[in-house]
């Protein structure tokens, strides 16, 4: 037998997150627990109707069982172009347009065209694993921005060290944000934009949850902002939005050159989205907007019970307009991984400890809003009759931090 020696780059990933809840989820089913999971942000409903029948007569059609263009076919970056018009009054030209097997397929492969060994990229924490993943395996270097709550889980660009902003070249965004369930206004993203183009840093925006959000708030795109066409592309998915997790479908849109890299990543490393999957995705684009509205409605109605639940429990939380996640304090100060451990082996709920999102998660668990009303409903019982607070609960009614007033 011959020796066989993992890569650095293998050697220093820790087990990913999803893998590690996936193995717990499924030790407590052997182990005979009826498992409410709240742990990976995977839609519990089916793919639209309509969706489905497109995927079915594409797969009947015989050009579309040859070879994918890497960038897409023709009509999927229309339909994604014109959607991005319709939905933030931004036009991108279908060519500044590229298809992605995922939005996390695009994250993933987008560092390695831009980061040269020792380059810096500048990663919230807590934040999506990929972000800080693929910069490592492009070898460039992690600067971490930590997402506070008492600065609405926005990141503080104005204190990034001018040495490192000399070799940054990348900075990944997120809103509304997966775990946290933040959010970003215009504001903040002119903000973004000015300070990207003073340092030369190109911005990469994960907006794969731009169309799940609640109280009649609209998540906006950092390309409405006017010089974001410089410095901008913008990561976009169809899996949450129409419940196509396993569809493997999303765009990327942004300034020209930052998506043809992209595309000629892909050109050498994959070989495009089957044909089939992209009708599919251009029927949802097209004629979607009634599923997007009957999606919101669900999820808000599975946050309220949840919120109620959380305020009558005198847990913390982040009230999210965003995304379908709670980002909740654990109690007592308990560490995160001990207490989602509890939490699964005591009244069988499956969360994702907040470490998992990187060191500043510590003393959090997020929430996934992927089960039923019913099944929310039993999951409030059962943290009920689950001893949450070591020491007994806090006196105040609530603890959740105060929202800024827009979202009141």
């Amino acid at each position: 037998m011959i020796k066989v020696e993992l890569a650095d780059r293998l050697k220093e990933l820790p087990a990913y997150l999803f893998v590690r809840l996936d193995e717990m989820k499924n030790q407590a089913l052997a182990n005979g627990v009826d498992v409410i999971d709240l742990g990976i942000g995977d839609p519990d409903q089916p793919t639209p109707l309509h969706i489905r029948r497109a995927l079915k007569r594409a797969v009947d059609h015989p050009d579309n069982l040859r070879y994918p263009s890497s960038y897409g076919m023709k009509r999927f970056r229309e339909a994604a172009a014109t959607w991005m018009e319709l939905r933030f009054q931004v036009a991108v030209p279908p060519p500044d347009v590229v298809a992605l097997i995922g939005s996390k397929e695009g994250l993933a492969h987008f560092p390695l065209a831009f980061l040269n060994p020792g380059d810096i990229t500048l990663v919230p924490s807590p934040a999506y694993p990929v972000y800080r993943i693929a910069t490592r395996f492009a070898g460039g270097e992690v600067f971490t921005l930590p997402l506070l709550p008492e600065k609405r889980f926005l990141p503080d660009l104005e204190s990034v060290p001018k040495t490192v902003l000399r070799r940054a070249k990348l900075l990944f965004l997120n809103y509304p944000n997966n775990p946290t369930g933040a959010t970003a206004d215009l504001d903040f993203f002119e903000r973004v934009v000015a300070f990207a183009r003073k340092y030369d840093l190109i911005v990469a925006h994960d907006a794969a949850y731009s169309e799940i959000a609640f109280d009649g708030y609209e998540p906006p795109s950092i390309l409405q902002i006017p010089g974001a066409r410089e410095c901008a592309i913008e990561f976009h998915s169809l899996s949450k939005t129409f419940n196509m997790t396993g569809f493997r479908i999303g765009f990327a849109a942004g300034r020209p050159e930052l998506v043809a890299a992209l595309g000629k990543i892909k050109s050498n490393l994959d070989s495009g989205q089957f044909q089939a999957v992209q009708w599919a995705a251009v029927e949802a684009l097209e004629n979607g907007g009634k599923d997007i509205r009957t999606i919101r409605a669900r999820y808000q109605a599975r946050r309220d019970i949840l919120l109620q639940g959380l305020d009558h429990l005198r847990l913390e939380y982040q009230k999210p307009r965003g995304s379908f996640y709670v980002w909740v304090k654990t109690p007592g100060g308990m560490r995160s991984e001990e207490f989602v451990g509890r939490l699964l082996a005591e009244a069988g709920i499956m969360c994702a400890p907040g470490t998992g999102y990187g060191p500043e998660g510590e003393g959090f668990f997020r929430m996934a809003l992927v089960v039923s009303e019913a099944r929310m409903r039993e999951a409030v019982k059962r943290m009920g009759k689950f001893s949450i607070h070591p020491t007994g609960p806090p006196a105040a009614a609530s603890q959740k931090p105060a929202e800024p007033a827009a979202a009141r």
